[in-house]
């Protein structure tokens, strides 16, 4: 139609305005009971105490660079009494920086399995030093068990929902002053059981996490973003998610640039750019299976440049993924160097079999120094190298 349905929201100036998390709710959930439309917000700063919950057929359109929202501080404390699966209130020991509307996460030592259990909530009523929830909570929270609170939480959250776009905007994780929350509960954004998402120019930063973690989630789209000194992952395309696309990103700074976790199949990776990961540029794993990594630049990676994973045996492998036309500089440091998997442009573990490396460029700009270009455990097969170029290594193809 000529002219959508577009709500337009600003700090100081639009027919919505404010400059915190319950203005973006309310616009976008007044246009998701319209049947959907465009949320778009003009330049400035918001300062999120909860997630913003993203509602299908809405897109998210900021106004470039000059958009950002900011996650408050953290504080953490501990509960003061027992919260059993069923009960909808916590009460806490000390209730300072703690607010109604915001969000939480709670985590204790589970007392059935000792496993942690992690819950987010938001806090929607207050007495004193006791708090109602919005939900029930699903797991017991017992205070000789550790349990505590924490204001940790996503910048944008999507549960359950399809056809979103989120596009043109800065979310800024505020590291320095947050907790580390990890990236199967959060990230700058998080998005579980959804479908048919694109994001498009977004720049997710600073995030004591990931920057973008989406779990069981089918045909998302990561173009043209930025996932930039986040303490865990760049962008996570999480257990069983389907065909996820990952093209033309620059992701830097990351403890990994790309992690596919359990079960991604049919995913492309292809032209991002991964500079300065912590540890690996590119990880994959536990039947990540079908998947296509071609043309990327991957420069100055910890440990590896591209890692498959080692997996108890061969069901749970890595099998059937093409590498091409990638261009992998700088891995690791010398063999002489520290522990584990240094100094290899690619790792492939376990019993891998089936992944084609064609094409690439394995290149080391530091001198050989015992360094390795691909390593091939001795349980691989059928591990195709074709036409690659290998540039200032001591061993090229090391066969154990």
């Amino acid at each position: 139609m000529e002219e959508p349905l577009v709500l337009t929201v600003g700090p100081d100036d639009g027919p919505v305005r404010g400059a915190d998390a319950r203005v973006l709710q309310a616009a976008v959930d007044y246009l998701a009971a319209l049947g959907g439309g465009t949320v778009r917000l003009l330049p400035g700063e918001w300062r999120l105490a909860n997630t913003v919950h993203l509602r299908s057929r809405i897109r998210l359109e900021g106004s470039g660079p000059e958009t950002v929202l900011v996650k408050n501080p953290s504080v953490r404390t501990r509960l003061a009494a027992d919260s059993d699966w069923y009960e909808q209130e916590i009460e806490l020991e000390d209730a300072s920086g703690f607010e109604v509307g915001g969000g939480v996460v709670l985590q204790a030592r589970n007392p059935h399995n000792q496993g942690r259990s992690t819950q987010k909530r938001t806090l929607v009523a207050r007495d004193g030093r006791r708090f109602r929830l919005d939900r029930p909570l699903e797991e017991n929270f017992w205070v000789d068990c550790e349990a505590e609170v924490a204001t940790l939480f996503p910048l944008l959250t999507g549960n359950h929902v399809q056809d979103i776009e989120i596009t043109g905007l800065t979310l800024d994780g505020n590291r320095e002053r947050n907790e580390r929350l990890d990236g199967n509960y959060a990230g700058c954004v998080f998005l579980q059981n959804c479908r048919d998402v694109r994001i498009r120019d977004v720049t997710a930063r600073n995030y004591h996490g990931d920057g973008i973690s989406w779990q069981i989630c089918h045909d998302v789209v990561i173009e043209g973003c930025r996932c930039l000194g986040n303490s865990d992952l760049g962008l996570h395309p999480g257990s069983g998610s389907q065909r996820p696309v990952m093209r033309g990103n620059l992701l830097e700074g990351n403890g990994i640039g790309i992690f596919f976790c359990w079960g991604v199949k049919h995913g492309v990776a292809e032209e991002n750019r991964i500079v300065g990961s912590r540890t690996f540029g590119i990880s994959i794993g536990h039947r990540d299976t079908d998947n296509r990594i071609v043309k990327n630049r991957i420069e100055q990676s910890g440990q590896v440049g591209i890692l498959f994973r080692n997996e108890p045996h061969e069901a749970r492998c890595a099998h059937r993924n093409l590498l091409e036309d990638n261009v992998v500089t700088d891995s690791g440091a010398a063999a002489a160097e520290g522990s584990g998997r240094p100094g290899y442009a690619v790792d492939i573990q376990g019993h891998t079999r089936d992944v084609t490396l064609r094409g690439n460029a394995f290149v080391d700009t530091r001198g050989p120094a015992g360094r390795v270009a691909v390593r091939l455990a001795a349980e691989t097969g059928n591990i195709l190298l074709d036409s690659n170029r290998f540039h200032g290594f001591e061993t090229e193809v090391l066969r154990l």
